[in-house]
């Protein structure tokens, strides 16, 4: 491969893999706290980006603007979702399986008939090439390129030097010692939740000016950001920024080189390599 083509495949690599990034981190905070699979983590994401299309096509909205009431939306469905279907099943993963099950039906539903079946092309967040070393690289991939990094810093923040951030680590390693000390278990659930569907609504609209939107994208992006997650080690957000960028290399470099096909076949056999090796992922503990 020539070098502009491997440039080309690097960046798209790395876009890629910071929107894997912010499904996964999404997933690991509510694995972490809430200790479920979110299997309708997907059909968030989709509908993030039906409501920035929706917001910027249909009434004219600014991007932005659009993507942040699609985040703030995402949001707020996340808190009904956990106070009214999760809360009661915390920690039981059969009864929350059944529940995102049927939350994957009934979102998919509610796309289709609402937007029907066809492919829908989001407006560019900012339009035109850039020319790097040769290769043509699109602002939209840069622009999720940065942010990825500066979500996931806000995330890392958050976590490291806020209050509310202190409570989610104590939650996630203990949650009854956590109540013990005066902190809120349903409250930081409900953040947690809130904070993990914001970050799909926006990898959502992120994806969607790359690509196209349609009713069933959330089932390759989850099946990504679950691999993600076994890669970096369940309920480590490093581990999440980590193997989202690695699988999202993988894609882009192997795509460029062979096919789409190859790049998943190469990813999963990674995947399960580093697991022979190490069980519990990259960065999980024992």
């Amino acid at each position: 491969m020539s070098p502009d083509i491997v440039w080309q495949g690097i960046v798209n690599g790395l876009a890629a893999g910071w929107i894997y990034v912010l499904v996964a981190v999404g997933l690991a905070l509510i694995f972490s706290i809430m200790g479920i699979v979110q299997l309708a983590h997907g059909e968030i994401y989709m509908l993030g980006a039906y409501c920035t299309y929706d917001l910027s096509v249909q009434f004219g909205l600014n991007f932005w603007a659009a993507m942040l009431l699609s985040a703030l939306g995402a949001g707020i469905l996340g808190v009904i979702l956990e106070r009214f279907l999760f809360r009661p099943f915390r920690d039981r993963f059969e009864p929350c399986l059944i529940i995102a099950i049927g939350l994957i039906l009934v979102f998919q539903t509610a796309a289709v008939v609402g937007f029907d079946t066809s492919t829908k092309a989001m407006p560019s967040m900012i339009s035109g090439l850039l020319i790097v070393w040769k290769a043509s690289l699109s602002w939209d991939r840069l622009v999720a390129i940065l942010a990825g990094i500066i979500l996931i810093s806000a995330i890392f923040l958050l976590l490291r030097i806020t209050k509310t951030g202190q409570a989610m680590i104590a939650v996630s390693q203990d949650a009854y010692a956590a109540s013990l000390h005066g902190i809120n278990v349903d409250r930081v659930s409900a953040i947690a939740m809130a904070v993990g569907c914001a970050l799909a609504a926006i990898a959502g609209s992120l994806m969607g000016c790359i690509f196209t939107i349609h009713p069933y994208m959330g089932n390759i992006v989850l099946t990504k950001g679950i691999a993600v997650i076994i890669l970096g080690g369940l309920g480590s957000i490093a581990g999440a920024v980590i193997g989202g960028l690695i699988l999202g290399l993988i894609d882009g470099l192997v795509s460029v080189a062979s096919n789409a096909t190859m790049a998943t076949i190469v990813s999963f056999t990674m995947i399960i390599l580093v697991l022979l090796f190490r069980p519990r992922g990259l960065f999980g503990h024992d």
